[in-house]
């Protein structure tokens, strides 16, 4: 086996969906840090100049039920707009040239997690995207200011419903529980106080727009973490932000999400000392170079979309031109995982609640209708003795076992059969 190949194999496949034809190759030549270092410093490129960015314009308020005709074409332009952005996102996953900062978007996206299925409307959910991929790699303390100031959270969390006198929780224990502190390092007090801190803020639905009402909010003292003063929801934000815990909980759901969740976060790999600043950029340097990707007992999971788009990058697939167009979406429903609609506001599960047997099926059949659209002209042309070793690389997989290469071997002649063995692999579901 060559050296560092399972450090780059778990780069790729954590930090950058998948490699696309012959970056695992030319990485193997270069080495991991060389390798780890582009990552982190490749530019946008030309590929997503082919993407228009959606303009959503304002659907405003659904039309009143009497006017049947009215109503049925605004939920058909809300499933319209719906469709475009996820397929955009799916899109710009696919054909990026700078993977790490959309593999970023997509961890935040489901850390900071937002359905549309309550929030209704695209433009909101576009504008969050656009938020969290514009602070994915940057400042925490920045983020977090942005995201409450977020429409589409404040929609998600009934921000709208907390006003003074009456106060809503919802934002402001989930700020604290799964966004900021985690769980056990805030009280029920300072869920109350934070809530109060937390009250004016009033949001457009169709646009989400946000802006603040003086008159709903509590402008008396409030008591949260030492601090007795009036606050709001940007003075409230930079007390939950300074909390020591906020680094430690960041470090470990950046730890869980990209090298392992069976394991706990282990201090000697720097994780939290590098993002003591609350910078992001440095705790992914540390999670990439610290060593914690050499070793072995580390593995993750692929979830669905991810597995989907280190597909679409290794086959040169844009999820958008694939047909019918409704296919992506209708696997990636079936999978359970689809962008913009988590399950709830922790997010996606991990690991295991991807293994099940109905997910097996179903991503079976996802490759199997995705191998009859894909040019395989290059597997092909090479010979058929050398084609188990060619998509090992192509994919960036660490090392087939023995029953897959078996596997491999018997179908290496049906090229299509041999696609959907190597992408359903448990070697290529699993980073090893």
């Amino acid at each position: 086996m060559e050296p560092q190949r399972l450090e780059l194999s778990r780069l790729y496949a954590r930090f950058a969906f998948g490699p696309r034809p012959g970056e695992f190759s030319q990485s193997l030549k270069d080495g991991f840090s060389p390798s780890a270092k582009k990552l982190f410093s490749q530019p946008q490129g030309v590929a997503l100049d082919s993407l228009t960015t959606p303009n959503f314009p304002d659907l405003g308020a659904r039309p009143s039920q009497a006017n049947a005709a009215a109503s049925k074409a605004f939920t058909a332009a809300l499933k319209a707009q719906s469709d475009e952005l996820t397929l955009w996102w799916l899109d710009r996953m696919a054909l990026t040239e700078n993977p790490l900062l959309e593999r970023m978007t997509w961890f935040w996206h489901g850390h900071w997690a937002t359905s549309i299925d309550k929030v209704n409307f695209a433009l909101p959910m576009f504008n969050q995207n656009q938020t969290l991929r514009a602070n994915a790699l940057g400042n925490f303390r920045t983020m977090a200011h942005a995201m409450f100031n977020d429409g589409a959270l404040q929609i998600w969390l009934d921000g709208n419903d907390n006003i003074k006198g009456a106060p809503n929780e919802n934002l402001s224990r989930e700020f604290m529980e799964l966004f900021t502190l985690g769980v056990n390092n805030y009280s029920e007090e300072d869920v109350k106080a934070l809530a109060r801190a937390f009250t004016g803020y009033q949001v457009v639905r169709s646009t989400g727009v946000v802006t603040f009402n003086s008159k709903r909010h509590d402008s008396d003292p409030i008591r949260l973490f030492g601090s007795n003063v009036p606050l709001n929801g940007d003075t409230a934000t930079d007390l939950v932000v300074s909390r020591p815990e906020n680094i430690t909980f960041i470090s470990q759901r950046l730890w869980y999400r990209f090298v392992s969740s069976s394991s706990q976060l282990d201090t000697k790999f720097g994780i939290e000392a590098a993002f003591a600043n609350r910078e992001i950029s440095n705790a992914v340097n540390a999670l990439l170079f610290n060593g914690a990707l050499s070793v072995p007992q580390h593995t993750v999971v692929r979830q669905p979309v991810e597995w989907f788009i280190a597909v679409c990058r290794a086959f040169s697939l844009q999820p958008s031109k694939l047909t019918p167009k409704t296919m992506v979406m209708n696997y990636l429903q079936k999978m359970a995982q689809v962008p913009f609609l988590p399950p709830n506001v922790g997010g996606w599960p991990t690991d295991e609640a991807w293994l099940s047997s109905a997910s097996a099926q179903f991503r079976i059949a996802f490759a199997a209708a995705l191998a009859k659209q894909i040019d395989l002209n290059s597997l092909a042309s090479v010979p058929s003795e050398k084609r188990i070793a060619y998509i090992k690389d192509l994919l960036g997989i660490y090392d087939f076992s023995t029953r897959t290469f078996t596997a491999l071997t018997n179908a290496k002649d049906d090229l299509q059969q041999f696609f959907v063995l190597a992408v359903c692999s448990p070697e290529f579901i699993v980073s090893a």
